[in-house]
């Protein structure tokens, strides 16, 4: 599914432009975007929870070259679906 599949399906079910939709998508992806960037969580009840975690230094190695390398740092987004969402995804 894409935005504009979301926009699309916003337009049939609630009957609001296609424009108005697509800025409700908008907003909604902004609002969550600068909540993980702030280092918050995002808990949609009978959905998931998305996390931003921080990663530390590791070593690692070049595949090509076998080389000893670094990997820096880094934050990583995480994604843990609901019992509800597990549930309905099983269908039980």
């Amino acid at each position: 599914m894409t935005k504009a599949d979301i926009v699309e399906k916003i337009y049939e079910k609630i009957g609001v432009s296609k424009k108005e939709s697509a800025e409700l998508v908008e907003l909604v992806f902004e609002i969550m975007k600068n909540t993980l960037e702030t280092g918050d969580k995002i808990k949609i009840a009978g959905f998931g929870n998305f996390v931003v975690k921080d990663k530390a230094d590791r070593r690692g190695r070049n595949p090509q070259t076998g080389e000893e390398i670094v990997i820096t740092a880094r934050k990583i987004l995480t994604f843990k679906p609901s019992q509800v969402l597990k549930a309905s995804i099983n269908n039980l």
